[in-house]
């Protein structure tokens, strides 16, 4: 899979997946439950927001300096044994990995999730070498089962399915005969693939977070397979975008305090691990060999652009979790692995207006994830932005800009507005008849589909304040 998840049109996604009625149930329900988790876990810490600017002081001070950083890191890496590949391009990156499945003669890869690696479509470079590649985070597990269904969430990647749904393509697809059961789904599936870690020559993880001053890379998780992916195959590789660093293991504790409770509510998730290096002499465990991918991808051209405080994303969700549109549409609408306000803004920085210039527009800009955002990410300023570069770039439907300039222009002048406002109530007056246009074409064809408009006097309403106060 890669960035982009689907060749349908945006709003014919949009359509199927809001008549989903168990998607959408599954969706409301979490997102209720981790907005309320997420909002007593930063209360119990204290102090919310100072904390929240020291997450967002963190995050710019890495980009400003973020040459150093990386120059830092690499040298610490290799210093440890390891070895670093900086990627310009997903193809870079792949190619890097593929070379070294096939010096390996991999026959299996172990993977934990990493919203990366999807980004830049690893698991396709992985098979083609005839090489299995297995998922070992349950819910990308799931998906991969189902015959690489996209995910609809950055950490839940599963969320759009119920444990029903999981159950069916479990007995479909495994033989699995039990009962729907969370539990006891988790401990077939931990039977099923457990003999993969030890048969795979190449376990591949993220980087949630890169060390600079010790050249460690840490994964926060909540299942422990990550540590199982890292330690029993003899060569690990890394995966990271670029931007994935903080300076020492102090900031770090800072950054992972936001993320936990930003994105499962909790003071810390089930495992954070610390890995610096291949096994050193005389350790048991531990890979043989490691390999650290720095992927940019498009990413050095965000940092010079006004769309910079993106890249400070430590990826927890919080803004999807709280998010109305996404609520009513679900994650897979996007059609990019990246969903919610976070994929509106990033996906089209990364991937390019062609393929998801809709997105921007799947915002209401209530501007609920300002609230939640731990670095204090401007989202809907930026997805405003993104809007204007559209419109001037003329990507933007040319009846929604010839609609924009008129209604411009007019604003613009007092008298012409006054009079055409007047004019339009009385028109409206007499078109809208029971909540209903008599006709619906382009841009007021979709606005009116799913809304019953109030029937209007005729009269506008500064007319009738006028008129009231007379």
């Amino acid at each position: 899979m890669s960035m982009k998840t689907s060749n349908q049109k945006f709003k014919d996604r949009i359509h199927v997946k809001m008549k989903d009625e168990s998607m959408r149930a599954a969706v409301a329900n979490a997102q209720e439950r981790m907005f309320k988790n997420r909002a007593v876990a930063a209360e119990k810490l204290g102090n919310w927001e100072e904390w929240r600017e020291m997450g967002m002081d963190i995050r710019n001070h890495v980009l400003e300096n973020l040459d150093y950083y990386l120059q830092q890191l690499s040298d610490n890496v290799e210093k440890n044994g390891g070895h670093v590949f900086f990627a310009a391009t997903a193809e870079d990156a792949t190619n890097y990995i593929e070379k070294i499945i096939q010096q390996k003669n991999a026959k299996k890869v172990v993977k934990s999730k990493s919203m990366v690696t999807e980004e830049i479509g690893m698991n396709q470079v992985i098979q083609r070498n005839n090489c299995e590649v297995i998922e070992t985070d349950l819910g990308e597990y799931i998906l991969q089962v189902d015959d690489c269904d996209a995910p609809s969430h950055i950490v839940v990647p599963a969320l759009h399915k119920n444990r029903t749904q999981i159950r069916d393509v479990f007995s479909k697809k495994l033989g699995y005969e039990g009962s729907s059961d969370p539990e006891e789904m988790t401990r077939f599936v931990r039977k099923h693939i457990r003999h993969d870690f030890l048969e795979a020559e190449i376990g591949i993880t993220g980087c949630n977070f890169a060390i600079a001053e010790s050249g460690t890379v840490t994964l926060v998780t909540n299942e422990g397979n990550a540590r199982l992916a890292t330690s029993l195959p003899k060569t690990h590789i890394a995966v990271m975008g670029m931007e994935r660093i903080v300076p020492t293991f102090e900031e770090f504790d800072i950054v992972a305090s936001l993320l936990c409770r930003s994105a499962v509510g909790l003071p810390l998730t089930g495992y954070v691990t610390a890995l610096t290096g291949p096994r050193e002499d005389g350790n048991c465990d531990g890979p043989e060999e490691f390999h650290l991918v720095v992927v940019d991808n498009g990413r050095s051209k965000i940092i010079g652009s006004q769309f910079r405080s993106i890249l400070r994303c430590i990826r927890c969700a919080a803004c999807v979790n709280t998010c109305p549109a996404y609520r009513h549409i679900g994650g897979q609408s996007y059609g990019s692995i990246y969903s919610g306000p976070i994929g509106a803004v990033l996906s089209p920085l990364l991937g390019g207006y062609e393929d998801f210039k809709d997105l921007p527009n799947a915002c209401s800009l209530c501007r609920a994830c300002h609230d939640v955002c731990p670095v204090k990410i401007p989202l809907s300023d930026l997805l405003l932005k993104h809007r204007q570069i559209m419109g001037e770039e003329k990507i933007t439907d040319s009846m929604e800009r010839a609609s924009v300039s008129g209604f411009s222009f007019v604003n613009a002048h007092p008298a012409l507005w006054d009079k055409t406002v007047k004019i339009g109530a009385i028109v409206a007056g007499k078109l809208i008849k029971n909540g209903q246009l008599p006709f619906k074409v382009g841009l007021l064809n979709a606005w009116t589909q799913t809304r019953d408009l109030p029937n209007p006097s005729g009269e506008s309403f500064r007319s009738w304040f006028k008129n009231k106060n007379k």
